[in-house]
Formats: C-alpha cells, sequence, structure tokens
C-alpha cells in the first residue's frame, strides 16, 4: 500500500482501515479467520468458499477485489493481510502474511 509520494504507508496507518475493512465485511473476517486457524498452510478459492461457507465469487471478491461489490484498496490482498501464490497451472494459494496474523490475533484476542 502506498501514499501519494510513493513510500509505504506505516503499519500502525494501516491498522485502522484493516481493522474498518474486516468489520465492514463479514466474509473478509471469515475468510481471515479461517486463513489463520490452516497458518502457516495456505488454501485455494473454492476451499476457502467451502469452509466460510460462501461462493468463490465472494471469496475473489474479499481477497482481491472485484469492480463495485469489493474495493481493491479494501480487499486482504490490497491491505497486506493475505498473500497469494501460484500452485501451479492457474491454481492460486493464499495465505495470511505476518501482518495478517498480528492483526488477526489481536482481534480474536479482544473479542
Amino acid at each position: 500500500m502506498h501514499n501519494m509520494d510513493g513510500n509505504n504507508v506505516s503499519t500502525e496507518m494501516k491498522r485502522p482501515m484493516i481493522a474498518r475493512a474486516l468489520r465492514r465485511s463479514n466474509v473478509r473476517k471469515k475468510i481471515a479467520e479461517y486463513l489463520f486457524d490452516i497458518s502457516p498452510s495456505y488454501s485455494y478459492t473454492s476451499e476457502i468458499a467451502y469452509h466460510v461457507k460462501t461462493t468463490p465469487t465472494n471469496v475473489i471478491g474479499a481477497l482481491r477485489g472485484m469492480k463495485s461489490r469489493y474495493r481493491e484498496d479494501e480487499s486482504l490482498v490490497g491491505l497486506e493481510l493475505v498473500e497469494e501464490k501460484k500452485g501451479g497451472t492457474n491454481i492460486k494459494l493464499y495465505g495470511l502474511t505476518p501482518l495478517g496474523k498480528d492483526m488477526i490475533e489481536n482481534m480474536l484476542r479482544d473479542k
């Protein structure tokens, strides 16, 4: 995530944005919690959808953003909570970043 002059936005500045994005979308929150539960493993879209009981389309939107329904800057990948890696031909795997783990740990502790 970058600010206007191209510098990285600090993690501390990102935290409120992340907390807001997770509060605003139950799907984002459930995905982050599921990835936290399976961490350090990675998972793919349809498996995530199955575990959080939503559609693969909603999972992709929450992870990467999707036109009008999911803003890219509030997506889990956009917020740097989740990273994407290739798992073979046309398979994308998703897992929590260290920042993601930290945020979900704090969120679960504060419940």
